[in-house]
């Protein structure tokens, strides 16, 4: 006991060195370039970029498909086992700095040669049982902070895979947002091609009478037979559009390809304010600048963990057994046995093995800043683009509606005069024509505009992302489960 005692405060003594140094740079974030403002000047709208968005187009449709599709999701459950798979990862490597203790069991029945050398003795059975148990006890001191650093590794590991799931969670709701804005769109293009076809079929039924008694010529008719059969040949384009989008929403609910509710018209959804921030705050809130952050923490521990591998290992192991032929005797005083021991192990020469190591770990380290560079750069372009893509979308649908409204107009006023036979109906064909695919073309700016909004957001991040990943069935956070791996 006194032995074991003393292999305790050598521990405790050793245990008071540890964490006053590790080997390898510390982590600080790298410098980057931020823009002062964006391309796009907005009005202060910061609070809306951590709100519910979607919530603001004031579609129960829509923001059911959203809860569905977080709740049912499969890429959404993947980055959660993900989560889980680097928290094991991250327990492994935290016990290598802790104290292993284990135990040994053996019964066995044994007989020795009796003319062996030396000969066994005649007093003595050469059968006999054998009882032996152990407990055992290792710790591998992390003098130089070859497992802290190992350990702070898997930790960003595990912050980055978190970051990796609020990027899925981000993909999903814009992803979902989208498409059905995009169904919308067709939705209304359809309707505009159907109520044109029946138009169109009406004027030919008129022109195939006026054709018979002789007031048209067959010139016009096959003039008004072929911009019939044009918006009948839209519609089969566009409900097939129609069913894809449909298919690509039932799989982001995590459902078998299927037909998808709907809410408002495409002209009744309401305009998500555009939120308006500093550049800055990009860094502190995207899902992919988080993550490559987490993944260079990760690249320069690990430069720590392979430059340790220079310096000697300490080991302390003890052992406290007991071995006896017979059972009775097997816990008493003359059957014990145990042992302590100190241990120092450490290169000389490795053949560059070491070197290798952490020349590589080197060159992972430089790479995840590079990616790490480039993910700023990509982030504050995204949002840039967005930004002037919705400004510039919105002032294109409106030139685009006032294009309608004129080609209204034009063609009401040469059907007119086609009637008074003051043109022919050619012209009358090229007026609705235009009209037919400015009315299309109006349907898909107004979704366009939407979805530039939702671009908006999904450009900037922020903490609506938080709120989404709160209602998915998987959302402990990898700082509660990192606690958790801590036993904290």
């Amino acid at each position: 006991m006194r032995t074991l005692t003393c292999t305790a405060i050598l521990a405790a003594a050793t245990s008071c060195l540890v964490g006053c140094f590790s080997v390898g740079p510390d982590y600080s974030r790298p410098e980057v370039p931020v823009p002062a403002t964006w391309r796009v000047d907005l009005p202060a709208a910061e609070a809306v970029v951590n709100t519910a968005w979607w919530e603001q187009f004031d579609d129960p449709v829509l923001n059911d498909l959203i809860q569905s599709a977080l709740a049912g999701n499969l890429d959404v459950r993947i980055a959660a086992a993900r989560i889980d798979q680097f928290i094991g990862v991250l327990r492994a490597a935290r016990s290598q700095g802790l104290p292993q203790v284990g135990y040994g069991a053996n019964v066995s029945r044994n007989r020795t040669s009796e003319v062996g050398m030396p000969p066994l003795s005649p007093l003595l059975e050469p059968v006999f049982n054998l009882y032996q148990g152990s407990l055992s006890a290792s710790w591998q001191i992390d003098l130089f902070g070859r497992v802290r650093r190992l350990t702070e590794a898997a930790q960003a590991q595990v912050y980055a895979s978190e970051q990796a799931q609020r990027g899925v969670v981000l993909s999903l709701v814009t992803g979902v947002a989208t498409s059905y804005i995009t169904l919308r769109g067709l939705d209304r293009q359809l309707e505009i091609a159907q109520a044109t076809a029946s138009n169109f079929g009406e004027t030919l039924r008129i022109f195939e009478l006026r054709y018979r008694k002789g007031l048209v010529s067959q010139t016009e008719l096959s003039q008004v037979q072929s911009q019939y059969k044009l918006a009948q040949s839209t519609i089969p384009a566009i409900e097939q559009q129609i069913a894809i989008v449909e298919n690509g929403i039932s799989i982001l609910l995590g459902r078998n390809p299927g037909p998808i509710p709907r809410g408002k018209s495409v002209s009744e959804l309401v305009l998500p304010v555009i939120p308006a921030d500093l550049p800055s705050t990009l860094l502190e809130r995207r899902p992919d600048i988080l993550q490559a952050e987490q993944n260079l923490v990760a690249a320069n521990a690990n430069v720590g963990a392979a430059r340790a591998l220079y310096y000697p290992t300490i080991s302390l192991t003890g052992a406290l057994g007991s071995v006896s032929t017979a059972f009775g005797d097997f816990l008493s005083g003359p059957a014990a046995l145990w042992s302590v021991a100190a241990g120092v192990t450490g290169p000389i020469f490795t053949a560059g093995a070491i070197g290798g190591q952490v020349q590589s770990a080197e060159a992972q380290k430089r790479q995840a800043e590079l990616v790490y560079r480039q993910t700023v750069l990509g982030a504050f372009n995204d949002t840039n683009n967005a930004l002037v893509s919705s400004q510039k979308t919105n002032e294109q649908t409106g030139l685009q509606q006032q294009r309608v409204d004129a080609l209204r107009e034009y063609a009401r006023f040469s059907r007119l005069k086609f009637e008074d036979g003051l043109i022919g109906y050619l012209e009358v064909l090229i007026s609705e024509n235009d009209l037919f695919s400015a009315e299309l073309a109006l349907a898909s700016l107004q979704a366009s505009r939407y979805n530039q909004v939702i671009s908006v957001y999904q450009a900037m991040g922020g903490g609506w992302v938080d709120i989404a990943d709160s209602r998915t069935p998987v959302s402990l956070s990898a700082e509660r489960k990192v606690n958790a791996a801590q036993g904290r």
